[in-house]
């Protein structure tokens, strides 16, 4: 899905995701852990740990491939090279 995109756009996209969506889904996961906690009262302390794992991993699954490769150097870019190898 996202392997037609740029280099750079995947990493603005990224920069994106984590400046602005992160933020944005924390405060949905804790709403939505308060709704469940309306809904049946306490949860466990395990269940509740589960649910924040659970909710943790969630965001990772639809946006493994936009990640892939963003911590390696641009393939399109054209090599650095140093003064002592010329």
């Amino acid at each position: 899905m996202f392997d037609t995109l740029s280099f750079k756009m995947r990493r603005w996209l990224v920069l994106l995701l984590l400046l602005v969506g992160m933020p944005l889904y924390i405060v949905a996961a804790v709403s939505a852990v308060g709704w469940l906690e309306s809904l049946f009262g306490r949860l466990p302390l395990l269940i509740e740990l589960v649910v924040y794992v659970g909710l943790g991993l969630a965001w990772i699954f639809p946006f493994k491939g936009l990640f892939k490769g963003i911590g390696k150097p641009d393939p399109d870019a054209a090599p650095i090279t140093w003064d002592d190898e010329r």
